[in-house]
């Protein structure tokens, strides 16, 4: 199904779709006449004899040479072809058309001056499958993600690569098998499809939504592990929540109490039970996790607005007359949202790790077996999947290191401040992978926890969540071979199906 939207007025909704469920992306066409006026604009400007930077001069350091008007479009191919210079692994084709998708929706503004023509061919490209092979490595997030930009333009102009139905070809050759031509760039189109942030906030945006299904699933395996170390419930009483008022800790708060409303062995120590408090890992769940919900929303507010901008120059002001040079291409507020994320990752990771530590420590786990193994000594059960979990979380420590203050100046100094958006987006898929991952051996552990407890049995929700773990991993009991056991819990929190199996409504990233 072809998700059709309006520039200018995309939802999170929208975004999350294109990176989940892979759909084509069309414009709403609407959206075409103020296209056509910014088009027509610079097909002006670009036989006048003002100069205007990018449609009759040359780029960054050389915008003072003049280009005569019928080297115009030579200067737009010219400028696709020198800046291909991205390095490094291909990106992922998910991550490729989310970046093509966002460059329709800032082309769709009507601010960029492309002919309606190379907007039809990206949406056509995005319909039927041609992918650009777009290298990771290459853009400071400054005068645009430049070099990532003009391997996806290449493509429209015969040039680069492109996957098609799982063959890596060259770009014309991926639009000929689609059917599809590749169109010459007219005055100011190159400079249109490779400014702009799309790289960095496409990204930005994947690391987002992975980053919240995590968040989901780590309400769930901590809610697992406060019934496997028999924690307390009182620090989720909702009068401290509200006391304190912010958004993230009373749905955290709220969610964790529907988790183990019903709990056996919750009622089972209410009274009698010798704890005073648990460990901050388990009486400050909301408040650590709810902190980082709350600003991955900040965050999300931010690539909101990001995804929806014009981030080209220059930009034409079609109701003002003029083309005017400005800054929109610069990422800086994709690189604070990236390192915002980063963060809420590293820290979400932080806490579920220790909880990991207290269930495999039988000082400190109330009375389970040492490594949460039924023979402790002849088997080692969960204590080597627990020095992982700190060997990734101390690695999204270091990830979480901002990026956006490492400026440094480009192109003869010109271009003399950027935002180092571009690799601060990219280090987000590392650090969800592992943040899934500390999860996944949390969730081995806090299962195991919990079936050490029977005949006590925890609610019904959490029932539910080892019912769908045991359908993929089985208990542990005898020592065996643990790696497939930790990758397919990861993938269950990564997937989202570990929160989902609880059946309760989950915390949303737009609320």
């Amino acid at each position: 199904m072809t998700l059709t939207l309006t520039p200018g007025a995309v939802t999170l909704n929208d975004l999350a779709r294109i990176w989940f469920e892979d759909e084509p992306v069309r414009l709403d066409r609407s959206a075409r006449p103020a296209v056509d006026r910014a088009a027509a604009a610079i097909r002006a400007a670009a036989e006048g004899n003002v100069p205007v930077y990018g449609v009759n001069t040359g780029f960054g350091k050389l915008a003072s040479v003049r280009v005569a008007p019928k080297d115009t479009a030579t200067l737009q191919r010219n400028l696709i072809l020198s800046h291909c210079c991205g390095v490094g692994e291909p990106v992922s084709r998910r991550h490729a058309r989310l970046m093509m998708a966002l460059k329709l929706l800032s082309l769709g503004r009507g601010a960029s001056g492309v002919r309606w023509e190379l907007i039809e061919l990206l949406e056509n490209m995005l319909e039927k499958g041609v992918t650009p092979v777009i290298p990771a490595q290459g853009s400071v997030g400054a005068s645009g993600d430049l070099a990532p930009l003009a391997h996806m333009t290449a493509v429209l102009i015969g040039h680069g690569e492109a996957e098609y139905q799982g063959q890596t070809l060259p770009g014309s050759e991926a639009l000929a098998k689609a059917g599809l031509k590749p169109i010459p760039l007219g005055p100011k189109e190159g400079l249109a499809f490779i400014n702009g942030t799309q790289f960095s906030t496409a990204f930005a945006l994947a690391g987002l939504f992975d980053a919240w299904r995590a968040a989901q699933g780590a309400l769930v395996t901590s809610a697992l592990s406060t019934d496997a170390i028999m924690g307390s419930t009182a620090p989720l009483q909702p009068e401290i929540h509200s006391l304190r008022g912010h958004v993230g800790q009373i749905e955290a708060a709220g969610f964790l109490r529907s988790c183990l409303d019903g709990s056996v062995i919750r009622e089972s120590h209410r009274e009698g039970d010798t704890r005073v408090q648990d460990p901050y890992c388990i009486r400050c769940q909301p408040q650590v996790t709810g902190a980082a919900m709350d600003v991955l929303r900040m965050a999300a507010r931010t690539l909101e607005i990001e995804a929806n901008a014009a981030t080209d120059n220059p930009l034409v002001l079609t109701e003002a007359g003029i083309i005017v040079s400005g800054g929109n291409f610069h990422a800086e507020p994709v690189g604070f949202a990236a390192d915002m994320i980063a963060l809420a990752l590293a820290e979400i990771g932080a806490i579920a790790q220790r909880r990991v530590a207290l269930m495999v420590d039988p000082v400190l786990s109330f009375d389970l077996p040492a490594f949460l193994t039924p023979n402790p000594g002849l088997n080692s059960g969960y204590m080597i999947a627990e020095v992982t979990t700190a060997a990734l979380m101390s690695e999204n420590k270091h990830l979480a290191n901002p990026t956006v203050t490492d400026s440094t100046p480009t192109s003869a100094n010109q271009e003399d401040h950027v935002s180092m958006a571009a690799h601060g987006a990219r280090r987000l898929g590392r650090m969800v992978e592992n943040l899934d991952r500390i999860l996944g051996v949390e969730l081995l552990c806090a299962a195991q926890g919990i079936e050490f407890r029977a005949p006590l049995v925890t609610s019904g929700p959490l029932q539910n969540v080892l019912k769908r773990l045991r359908q993929e991993v089985a208990t542990l009991g005898e020592d065996r071979y643990l790696a497939p056991d930790l990758e397919q819990a990861a993938r269950l929190i990564g997937s989202g199906e570990i929160a989902r199996a609880t059946g309760l409504a989950l915390p949303e990233l737009s609320a």
